[in-house]
């Protein structure tokens, strides 16, 4: 998908794609670090939560990847 193709509602910060989503932030950015997504920039404003500043996402890249998302289950403690 190219980035003309977007529409400017599709663009959104790490936070609000968790929302839409239900993908952790972590997992997103992850997913962009290896290429699954891209990353936009944003428009300069605080985003409200943790170090995010610009760092933007489109929605349509990430929701066939969040279609398929399983959390993986922690490890129990081991018992004493």
């Amino acid at each position: 998908m190219h980035p003309a193709e977007l529409y400017p509602d599709d663009l959104v910060f790490a936070h609000e794609a968790e929302a839409a989503t239900g993908v952790p932030q972590t997992v997103i950015r992850k997913w962009a670090s290896r290429g699954k997504i891209r990353r936009y920039t944003g428009n300069g404003q605080y985003c409200g939560q943790g170090h995010e500043y610009k760092t933007m996402y489109a929605l349509p890249e990430i929701q066939p990847l969040a279609d398929r998302y399983r959390a993986t289950p922690q490890r129990a403690p081991k018992a004493a």
